[in-house]
């Protein structure tokens, strides 16, 4: 079975890594990342590099796609894009087609997500309902072969999620004890139904700032 992730210039590494991290412990998984091209992919921070030694063109068939979010998909979420395209083309002959944070802006470029239920991060509702999706504010969203998690640490329960779907609850919650993920927030504050309404608005102009910079690039 494989598994293709997408990465691109300007992700958010955790919307990728952690799924990564559940994935790759699947028994019988062959996790691949691919990009555009072979070769160096730095993220949203310009700190963190990939050195990704496969292309789309490499995996044009994957049983499972997956793709992360970041800045980086507000260039690339129009017809045209390689990973659009690479997700359109793939899409119609995988088992899962998945999305993490805003990489649901890219299954929504692709034509995924028109007519379904799905979610993504809460900053970024009205672009994922322009691709005609509904947004569901739920951790993980399933329906038929898709599956949408919401905003970054998500990816590990949408990638756990999977897993019980590919392989049932017993290897799900192997793996997820395996990585002893047994989150407890120091805060509720990990989303705006339960945030202080001064934070929700503070990370909102933050989020807003650095969209309209990477636009206007």
């Amino acid at each position: 079975m494989q598994i293709a992730i997408a990465v691109y210039p300007d992700l958010t590494v955790l919307d990728v890594i952690g799924p990564y991290q559940v994935l790759t412990a699947l028994p019988g998984a062959e996790v691949v990342l691919c990009a555009e091209r072979p070769g160096r992919v730095s993220d949203d921070h310009g700190r963190l590099h990939l050195d990704v030694e496969t292309s789309f063109a490499d995996v044009p068939e994957p049983d499972v796609l997956l793709v992360g979010g970041g800045l980086g998909t507000r260039r690339l979420m129009h017809p045209g894009s390689a990973v659009v395209e690479w997700i359109r083309a793939a899409h119609p002959r995988t088992t899962w087609t998945t999305s993490v944070c805003t990489g649901s802006l890219l299954l929504g470029a692709a034509g995924v997500l028109d007519g379904l239920d799905a979610t993504t991060h809460w900053n970024a509702v009205q672009l994922l309902e322009s691709f005609g999706a509904a947004y569901v504010p739920e951790r993980v969203v399933e329906r038929g072969k898709v599956i949408t998690g919401a905003g970054v640490s998500a990816g590990i329960d949408m990638a756990l999620t999977l897993v019980d779907r590919l392989q049932g609850p017993m290897v799900a919650q192997a793996i997820q004890l395996a990585i002893e993920y047994d989150p407890r927030p120091p805060f509720r504050a990990g989303s705006p139904a339960t945030a202080p309404a001064e934070v929700t608005e503070l990370v909102r102009s933050v989020m807003d700032a650095a969209e309209n910079e990477v636009l206007g690039d």
